[in-house]
């Protein structure tokens, strides 16, 4: 059970005070019946909650795909350089969204976020060893000693990647299936032979492929269909 103007507070755009004010104005029911207070229990599951007699669908948490794009950061708030938080819709914004793992600033392309702490650890954590895949362009040839390189294992200055997986695509791109995620792990990786990273996108992350109707800067919702996608190995 949890208090009604909590519940609300943590759905909707209304803050507590505006749902104390709603309930003082009989906007408010449950099951129904006109309520006068906010504070009163609920139970999220079992109750229906109607404002303005419209009823409101409880979700416990919510899993957003997002078709970012470049110069937001992956960060919840930033003073000074805009977020990826800025391209949700304003209905999620009132939730404890973050990013599900990070893509650098001039990075592009598929990016999970949520409220479901479990959920990101289950994505993130290197024994889960889950797959993202990347469109590669660089500024100089693409070659069979950086695809020989990359699956052997490069040598970073934080030790040596996992095994990862370089296709060549063309004469200089490539896509890049990784199972970590070290800090700007393929630009370094790139480096150590000379290469430079000069357009990097996200296209899949484990068996969920970024969706050909997402239009860039867009997001909505997981399927539950999606959601497995990600977590099934």
């Amino acid at each position: 059970m949890e208090r009604l103007d909590k519940i609300i507070a943590s759905q909707t755009e209304y803050s507590r005070k505006d749902v104390k004010y709603l309930a003082l104005n009989k906007k408010l029911t449950v099951n129904g019946e006109i309520v006068r207070r906010s504070d009163i229990k609920v139970d999220p599951e079992k109750d229906e909650i109607a404002i303005n007699g419209k009823p409101m669908l409880v979700k416990k948490y919510v899993y957003l795909i997002l078709n970012k794009p470049e110069g937001y950061i992956s960060a919840t708030e930033d003073k000074s350089q805009a977020t990826v938080l800025e391209l949700i819709p304003e209905e999620f914004k009132c939730r404890d969204v973050f990013p599900v793992g990070r893509l650098d600033k001039d990075t592009t392309g598929l990016m999970i976020l949520s409220d479901d702490g479990e959920f990101a650890h289950n994505i993130l954590a290197p024994k889960k060893h889950v797959e993202k895949e990347y469109e590669v362009t660089v500024d100089i040839k693409v070659t069979e000693e950086m695809k020989q390189g990359f699956l052997e294992g490069v040598d970073l200055n934080d030790g040596v990647c996992k095994t990862a997986i370089l296709e060549i695509t063309g004469d200089y791109t490539a896509n890049v299936t990784l199972t970590e995620g070290r800090y700007h792990q393929i630009k370094r990786m790139f480096g150590c032979f000379g290469a430079k990273v000069v357009k990097l996108h996200r296209t899949r992350m484990g068996k969920l492929v970024l969706p050909n109707d997402l239009e860039v800067g867009d997001s909505r919702e997981l399927t539950e269909e999606e959601i497995k996608l990600l977590t099934t190995r």
